[in-house]
């Protein structure tokens, strides 16, 4: 597999880091055009913090990936701050078509953690027949009392532990402003009160696995339970012991085997032909 970095440009006078990885042989007997795995990181997230999660899943598949960076983290261009409430709805619908445009990606498979998770929801409604599978984790539609209680708890880590210099190593000097930006954001009350995915979750028609450790300590079961049920038959839950709120960070060859299995048991064409 070839892996490749870049800058790409999406109008408006912005610009989003992308990392893409891509398999060798184009004269694949398999359906054309094979899907595309694009991952979306959580709001202390980044390209580099997937580790290798997106080149295993896409050794393991056959199919390509694409990782990016999010206005506001690495070298993409700055996000609008303080955040917006309609910040996820703005990614989902609104960027992320636009860098799947630009990249000529007509089939894709969203895979979300955290609030790249709930990014991923929205594009799935969003792309509509675009979308040929949803994978997400530990995804949020709202604030639940864990939540506030975990990015409580996550503030005086910052303030009085090594986490603000662990997180340094991957977002430099935009470090503090992103930290400001997900806490101030998630502890709004008017943000709280107007999260509202059910219309995005209605239109969503691929296949959908919603994932969540079974002891995440940033999110009840209920988010998990909730989503299905906005999502409909075409969606699945799991849960996973022994878990907290980075499955592929804490379980990544067991969630690399479920997602496999996943996704090669929706796409007929690959059930005989995996890595």
């Amino acid at each position: 597999m070839q892996i490749r970095d870049s800058i790409v440009s999406l109008g408006d006078g912005i610009h989003v880091e992308v990392r893409r990885i891509t398999h060798p042989d184009p004269s694949s007997p398999l359906q054309s055009p094979r899907p595309t795995l694009v991952f979306l990181h959580e709001s202390l997230g980044s390209i580099a913090l997937w580790r290798r999660f997106p080149e295993r899943l896409a050794k393991a598949t056959g199919y390509d990936a694409v990782i990016y960076n999010r206005l506001g983290y690495g070298n993409s261009s700055d996000e609008e701050l303080p955040r917006p409430y309609d910040y996820q709805e703005r990614e989902g619908a609104v960027i992320l078509p636009r860098l799947l445009d630009e990249l000529g990606l007509s089939k894709v498979v969203l895979i979300g953690h955290s609030d790249g998770g709930s990014i991923a929801l929205i594009a799935a409604g969003a792309l509509g027949e675009r979308a040929h599978a949803l994978i997400t984790m530990a995804a949020h539609t709202y604030a639940d009392q864990l939540t506030i209680d975990g990015i409580t708890e996550m503030m005086d880590r910052y303030q009085t532990s090594n986490l603000r210099e662990k997180l340094q190593r991957y977002h430099g000097a935009r470090t503090d402003d992103l930290f400001r930006a997900w806490h101030t954001v998630w502890l709004d009350e008017g943000f709280d009160e107007s999260l509202d995915f059910s219309d995005w979750l209605a239109g969503i028609q691929c296949p959908s696995m919603i994932i969540q450790g079974e002891v995440d300590e940033y999110g009840v079961p209920e988010q998990v339970t909730d989503i299905v049920a906005g999502i409909g038959a075409s969606a699945q839950p799991l849960f996973l012991s022994d878990t907290g709120h980075s499955p592929h960070l804490e379980k990544p060859d067991e969630l690399l085997e479920l997602v496999c299995d996943f996704l090669l048991s929706s796409d007929p064409a690959k059930s005989e032909n995996r890595h």
